[in-house]
């Protein structure tokens, strides 16, 4: 199979200025990029010549982080996105039980509100859950997915009540005056939670899989994440992938907490960093701390007008630490959630003291990832470049929660949160993610938000930290495919690379930059085969 594409923006990522004029396609690679009568020197007579027609042609798309396995399982949730109060999340709760003919046998879960953009201005605890049903156990997940609330039927199901206590890293809300829980769980409480509802829940994850793989396709991703990985989730991907259920590049980052993530890679040893049947292990991911916009992120300065508070940590110093030295004896890669800049101190200090105990692990190529850096500081984000690590960046909280961010961070720090141009000044190989499902893998608006930095109430935050709009562009092809430590077959448009391409119906590069999010993708292919089109 041989495809000659010309006639229109063929954007390499191998220069800002590199536009090649035809690119050829064998097979599943990419055969050659340049002038088009180079190219048709290559060709058959079987040749397909696909003329783009002005439209624009460029790598594929990566994504820097997401959890691809939890997707597949909220794609088939109530969706309570677009609830602006209490009472519209009771209602699409309702409409969901009774289009489903759902008993107080199976479990409902909930997924997207957002307290910051509900009426009330808090979180729909028990006595609003318990509206819907006082015998079906109810969950509902935060948009961030670091918090939540559940009913009384689900508190009693999960065997939390008066006693219950805190676990390390989370919090369970109580009734003001009593040690009766109020139905709100944040981080570690409510992962305790859903571990406890999901034997009880009946879903097919292969449908939810199918639908989030088209999700992805429809915004030109051919390489996903699947990041913080349970062992559950490591063997349903897996699955999914040797039956062909999953086409996509997925590459799976086994959590690090109680369980040793290791022994996956010692069940699974051809996975190990390489691909098979599009899956492949790429190494560790812990969670230091929680979410910006829901004030559990853990910084060195308190939130505005919240007294002392600044969170808290997930784990001890001295655990982060044996994190690390596990990753760099096991030359492992490593990812590390860092929303708070306290969060961020632990992860840079911890992996410096494992480096000073494993100094051999420093040759080892190994590029640890700090995701999220919402409030990374200049000096973090020196010591950053010191250590080779990279920022994955979540860059669009400056548009969904940039508003919220200022006020509960206040202006010098709200105002430079994802700090994408102080990254890429220190040489960082800067990417971005979406955090799917907890906003949409869509890749555009990434771009958009790093070039123009606009929240949702049209207020340009820290305009100084905009980039241009190629350095976004390479933070979503080139720059992630290094972090996955796969520059040599993806991220740009040369010969030997594999054939995962997008056509665009508009050239990013000569766009007006407010309109970037606005270009949409009319075909995805991977490895040559066209996957979507619209």
């Amino acid at each position: 199979m041989q495809k000659l594409y010309y006639g229109g923006n063929i954007i390499a990522m191998t220069g800002e200025h590199n536009m090649p004029e035809a690119l050829l396609v064998t097979d599943e690679k990419i055969a050659y990029a340049g002038p088009k009568a180079g190219a048709e020197k290559l060709t058959g007579p079987d040749t397909e010549y696909i003329d783009l027609n002005g439209k624009t042609l460029m790598p594929a798309f990566l994504d820097g982080h997401g959890h691809v396995s939890m997707a597949a399982q909220m794609a088939l949730n109530a969706d309570l996105s677009g609830c602006g109060s209490y009472q519209d999340i009771i209602n699409t709760l309702k409409q969901y039980i009774e289009a489903r003919h759902i008993s107080e046998n199976d479990v409902v879960v909930g997924f997207g509100y957002d307290h910051n953009f509900l009426k009330e201005g808090g979180h729909p605890t028990r006595q609003i859950l318990d509206q819907v049903s006082e015998r079906i156990p109810i969950y509902v997940s935060h948009a961030s997915g670091h918090m939540g609330c559940a009913n009384s039927a689900a508190l009693k199901l999960a065997g939390i009540g008066s006693n219950t206590a805190d676990p390390q890293g989370g919090v369970i809300g109580k009734i003001p005056g009593t040690k009766e829980p109020d139905g709100y769980l944040e981080e570690a409480a409510m992962i305790e939670l859903q571990k406890l509802l999901s034997v009880h829940m009946k879903m097919d994850l292969m449908k939810g899989l199918r639908i989030v793989q088209q999700e992805y396709l429809k915004y030109g991703i051919t390489t996903v994440q699947d990041g913080a990985s349970s062992t559950d989730a490591v063997q349903f991907m897996k699955k999914a992938c040797d039956e062909g259920a999953f086409v996509l590049d997925v590459v799976s980052y086994p959590v690090m907490s109680e369980a040793d993530p290791g022994q996956l890679f010692i069940e699974y040893p051809e996975c190990d960093r390489k691909y098979n049947n599009h899956f492949k292990l790429g190494g560790y991911k812990t969670v230091l701390d929680g979410s910006p916009q829901g004030k559990s992120a853990w910084l060195t300065n308190p939130y505005e007008n919240s007294g002392d508070y600044c969170a808290y940590p997930w784990f001890t110093d001295e655990t982060v630490t044996g994190f690390m030295e596990q990753a760099l004896r096991d030359r492992k890669q490593i990812l590390v959630h860092c929303n708070g800049d306290a969060a961020g101190d632990q992860f840079l200090k911890a992996y410096e003291k494992a480096l000073k105990k494993i100094p051999e692990a420093a040759d080892a190529d190994l590029r640890p990832v700090m995701i999220h850096c919402q409030t990374a500081r200049d000096d973090q984000l020196d010591k950053m470049a010191d250590l080779k690590m990279i920022p994955s960046i979540f860059v669009g909280h400056v548009y969904y929660w940039g508003d919220i961010h200022k006020k509960n961070l206040g202006d010098t720090r709200g105002r430079r949160i994802s700090p994408c141009k102080s990254a890429l000044d220190r040489g960082l190989v800067l990417n971005f993610h979406q955090d799917t499902p907890v906003t949409k893998p869509d890749m555009m608006h990434s771009v958009w938000a790093a070039v123009n930095r606009v929240t949702r109430g049209g207020e340009v935050l820290g305009p100084e930290q905009r980039i241009g709009v190629y350095d976004a562009l390479k933070a979503i092809t080139i720059n992630t495919a290094y972090a996955y430590h796969e520059e040599q077959e993806k991220g740009t448009l040369e010969a030997g690379k594999l054939a995962d391409l997008v056509i665009l119906d508009k050239n990013p590069l000569k766009t007006d930059k407010m309109k970037l999010k606005d270009i949409v993708v009319l075909e995805t292919m991977k490895e040559g085969k066209t996957l979507y089109k619209k």
